[in-house]
């Protein structure tokens, strides 16, 4: 699916494109950014535009939107990957000099808005590493509900990794959204 510009306060949604391997190869060259990524940082910048073709494959079936502040650079992307009827996974990435600013936190409201209001999305889940307090925090300020602990998981870079799993329901956004 192409994903459509959606317009924040401070980020500006678009189309994640195979032209924006260069700015974020300085992302997922990142050990940082990196650590709890399902792989390691990038050697080269053919690793990332091959792992970018994939996310901003509109043919795909997911919904992938770089994160910038002008439509040009991306400094990192916000994923909805469907997983079945109604429901989807959430995934995010920003680059390191970007945090604690907000950005992820305003651009995985707009995709969760788009989910729960243009797509009918039932439930939207995200996994992340239990020593991720970054993504955890931020999963928990959105609404999300920890609904589950799946030990070795993930066999990463850094060796074998538990995940949570994190849940938020139609209702419970809308309801948030309102208040």
């Amino acid at each position: 699916m192409t994903a459509p510009k959606l317009l924040g306060e401070r980020v500006i949604l678009r189309q994640l494109r195979v032209d924006d391997a260069p700015a974020l190869f300085d992302v997922l060259s990142d050990d940082e950014v990196m650590l709890y990524w399902s792989s390691g940082p990038h050697e080269d910048i053919d690793e990332t535009q091959s792992y970018i073709a994939l996310n901003a494959d509109t043919k795909a079936g997911h919904i992938c939107w770089a994160i910038t502040l002008d439509e040009r650079v991306a400094l990192g992307w916000v994923i909805l990957l469907p997983c079945r009827k109604n429901s989807f996974e959430l995934g995010y990435i920003l680059g390191r000099s970007h945090w604690g600013r907000g950005y992820t936190y305003e651009a995985t409201c707009m995709a969760l808005d788009h989910a729960f209001v243009n797509l009918a999305a039932r439930r939207v889940m995200a996994d992340t590493d239990p020593d991720n307090i970054g993504s955890i925090r931020l999963l928990e300020k959105l609404g999300f509900q920890r609904e589950g602990h799946l030990r070795e998981a993930w066999e990463t870079h850094i060796g074998l990794r538990d995940s949570l799993i994190f849940g938020i329901l139609r209702s419970e956004w809308l309801k948030s959204a309102s208040a």
